[in-house]
């Protein structure tokens, strides 16, 4: 019996994946900046060396490798000892809306939405409706059975469809 077929992740093709990845970072995170040192953490660790992928496609190794930076992240900074600010003591931000700020608000409330979910709902909706990847490439990134996916998914659509009313 032949074995799965290894290959090696290819370091040019991972622009190819930036908005996607970029996307799903900031529904994780519900913050723009947060998103951009998630995508930009994960594309570190994956070029550090040479990745040997088995019967998985890009977008799904990536995605679950920002998916685990993400979670080791939180959880490091939860041992932390935390530092209290008053919302005074910073300056407010702009928010940039590029070309089309009706869409760009839109978009705002959408992520702010799925930020919110419960995080086993957030993570299956943002690796299936964000990412792009099938029930059994979600299933598992996110360490989970492939038939948990539909169960969750829905539910998290439904959830954030709610919130958007």
């Amino acid at each position: 019996m032949i074995g799965p077929v290894a290959r090696t992740l290819d370091p040019e093709k991972l622009g190819d994946h930036l908005d996607r990845l970029f996307r799903a970072a900031w529904a994780l995170t519900g913050s723009r900046e947060d998103a951009e040192d998630l995508v930009q953490e994960t594309y570190e660790r994956v070029l550090r060396r040479p990745r040997l992928l088995r019967r998985e496609g890009d977008l799904g190794y990536l995605y679950r490798t920002l998916h685990h930076t993400y979670f080791n992240a939180r959880r490091t900074a939860s041992r932390r000892p935390q530092a209290s600010a008053q919302l005074e003591d910073f300056p407010a931000q702009s928010t940039r809306a590029d070309v089309q700020p009706e869409q760009a608000a839109e978009i705002n409330l959408v992520l702010e939405a799925v930020a919110e979910l419960p995080q086993a709902m957030r993570e299956v909706l943002v690796a299936v409706d964000v990412v792009g990847l099938s029930y059994a490439e979600a299933g598992k990134a996110l360490g989970v059975h492939e038939n948990t996916i539909p169960t969750r998914l829905a539910r998290a659509r439904l959830k954030v469809s709610e919130r958007l009313r």
